[in-house]
């Protein structure tokens, strides 16, 4: 397989690994629907970011950390899952309109970066991607291993940017129709609640299970 191969099949896995519905979009959406357009690309700057350190993370575990790696990942997917079930759970609780949020009570844009990174960096299916795939494609054969980290971390944030950024521009276009709706922008929040506590309960008793 040639290094041109190797990006192409690594780029189709990131490409479907993004797309499938998980932490990171139900952030991106719930911040879009309750924050608008601004709000959405904050949230997705800052899984952005988070996903430009789990490049770094993947390119030091292949390089030096190998033998690390099971016990890292168990506690970090541990932790993320806690983490997301206590987002989930402000989010269920919350009753949050669009109204509410245009006249004041606007999520500083600087925070909601600041929760995207630490949405990403504690996602578990992220992690469980980075501790599967990167050791595959990040191969010595090709050369050093931190030119190729560059090149695929630059592929992870392009991805991410057109999928979570498309989905929040397209997400606040549509939260126009929520305004004179405020019931309905509370259930869009508290159902995006729900999901993150639903993902992360299973991804945490999945793990349990496993352990």
């Amino acid at each position: 397989m040639t290094y041109t191969d190797n990006l192409w099949l690594f780029l189709i896995l990131l490409a479907g690994i993004i797309i499938v519905p998980g932490m990171d979009m139900l952030f991106v959406l719930a911040n879009a629907l309750t924050g608008g357009r601004r709000a959405g690309l904050a949230a997705t700057s800052g899984i952005m970011a988070g996903g430009i350190c789990h490049t770094l993370f993947g390119t030091v575990a292949v390089a030096a950390l190998s033998r690390l790696v099971p016990a890292l990942a168990t506690t970090m997917i541990l932790v993320g899952s806690a983490y997301m079930i206590w987002i989930g759970i402000r989010l269920l609780r919350s009753s949050i309109t669009v109204g509410e949020v245009e006249t004041g009570r606007a999520v500083a844009p600087a925070r909601i970066f600041s929760q995207g990174l630490m949405t990403c960096l504690l996602n578990p299916k992220a992690w469980l991607f980075v501790l599967a795939v990167y050791p595959q494609f990040l191969n010595p054969s090709f050369g050093p291993l931190w030119p190729q980290a560059l090149v695929m971390g630059l592929m992870t944030v392009l991805v991410q940017f057109a999928v979570y950024g498309g989905l929040a521009l397209m997400a606040a276009r549509g939260r126009d129709a929520l305004t004179s709706s405020p019931a309905l922008s509370i259930w869009a929040g508290r159902s995006a609640g729900l999901l993150l506590v639903g993902v992360a309960a299973f991804g945490l008793v999945h793990r349990l299970a496993g352990l």
